[in-house]
């Protein structure tokens, strides 16, 4: 890896670790919507939610995190189920539902390989490690835990399982940023920025965490000619999932 500057920290389970004190149990929920420019009258909507619960696992604490990705296509509704240790966010086991298709992971420092779960798509994967990751399908919960200061760098280990071999993936605090909330509310936050490239062109991420609550607020993306925006819900939105359960 490159050199970096004596502002940069590399995020990982063997380098700098996160603080796990600041991530909150609870449900959280995020409007999640696209916008095309070039389409004035367009936009595609959806609803994420995402519980954390702290609980053990094989006599370990852990984190429980379990998402709901709704739209207005049922097709596209996915459903997962991560397990990260509790003293480190070291992930150790995540499972996706999208239709009648699962794909389920056992995961540790060393590979992550398919779980022996009944009609589990990715039953035959093993890939092996050079170094320990962190769970890409975590990274808004990921941010939460970062030691955020003005003029930092972060360089995170980050792995999406099934995918392509881990990678550093390079996040700046570009400076911070008061953002109104319901009832006039006004909270401080730090804005923090990557950017890359993928098969569909240059791509931008801007990230809104409170200064005070650690809080992931507000996310902007942009790339293949679209906006993509996080908008994180009040408590006063129902929790869907119980709802739908009845």
């Amino acid at each position: 890896m490159q050199t970096l500057s004596a502002q940069t920290d590399t995020i990982s389970p063997q380098h700098l670790r996160l603080n796990t004190g600041f991530l909150q149990p609870g449900v959280k929920q995020y409007l999640v919507y696209f916008q095309a420019p070039a389409h004035s009258n367009w936009l595609g909507l959806s609803l994420w939610t995402r519980e954390i619960e702290k609980s053990s696992w094989q006599q370990e604490p852990v984190f429980r995190i379990t998402q709901h990705w709704y739209s207005e296509d049922s097709t596209r509704y996915l459903e997962s189920y991560s397990i990260n240790r509790a003293a480190d966010f070291s992930p150790l086991y995540h499972a996706e539902t999208r239709g009648k298709e699962q794909k389920a992971y056992r995961w540790s420092a060393r590979e992550i390989t398919g779980d022996t779960t009944a009609n589990n798509k990715a039953a035959g994967f093993k890939l092996a490690f050079d170094s320990p990751s962190y769970n890409w399908n975590l990274d808004m919960e990921t941010f939460e835990m970062l030691p955020l200061k003005a003029g930092k760098t972060f360089v995170i280990h980050f792995y999406d399982a099934g995918l392509e071999p881990p990678k550093y993936v390079t996040y700046k605090v570009t400076g911070s940023e008061v953002l109104q909330l319901n009832g006039r509310q006004t909270v401080d936050c730090w804005k923090l920025f990557t950017e890359g490239d993928s098969p569909r062109g240059h791509y931008t991420q801007t990230f809104w965490i409170s200064k005070d609550g650690h809080e992931f607020l507000k996310e902007e993306d942009f790339f293949g000619g679209f906006y993509r925006y996080k908008i994180k819900l009040s408590g006063a939105a129902p929790h869907l999932p119980e709802r739908f359960s009845r």
